[in-house]
């Protein structure tokens, strides 16, 4: 170990951190609740809403070419991915997924900036409607605590 490692409420403590938040229209209803409860996580966490920019895009596919605009940027300590993709009776489900979660990575380590991907692929409605509030809370402390994390490493 290099140095004095930072304890949990340092890694949470959003001060001084800027945020983007990219967010798929497509199954709004949940996609506007993950948001919600990430801008009001971020918030408690102390992020200064001046210092979070939110965007919207269609849908999941359409989430990692924001995420690099905002990248490019460098603007942003940590960027948010907030999505919701419902199995359907066709192949697509699969396709959205899985480029939608490669390209998130993708940006995460081209550009060396931590991305909390909370694109929720789940069976059903209901079980979206289950992890809608978790995972938008989950999003917000794994941005706050990764821009720690890479800032401490570099």
């Amino acid at each position: 170990m290099f140095g004095a490692e930072k304890g949990t409420a340092d890694r949470l403590d959003g001060k001084k951190l800027h945020i983007g938040i990219v967010q798929a229209r497509f199954n709004e209803s949940i996609t506007n609740s993950l948001a919600s409860a990430c801008r009001a996580e971020l918030l408690a966490m102390g992020v200064q809403e001046k210092n979070i920019k939110h965007v919207l895009v269609p849908g999941a596919l359409e989430v990692p070419v924001a995420l690099q605009a905002l990248a490019e940027a460098d603007e942003y300590d940590a960027l948010i991915a907030l999505g919701c993709i419902i199995r359907g009776e066709t192949y697509h489900f699969e396709l959205v997924a899985n480029e939608s979660g490669a390209g998130v990575s993708r940006v995460s380590l081209d550009y060396q900036v931590p991305i909390a991907n909370a694109i929720i692929t789940t069976e059903n409605m209901e079980q979206a409607i289950a992890r809608q509030t978790e995972k938008g809370v989950d999003a917000a402390r794994v941005a706050v605590e990764m821009a720690h994390l890479l800032d401490d490493l570099s």
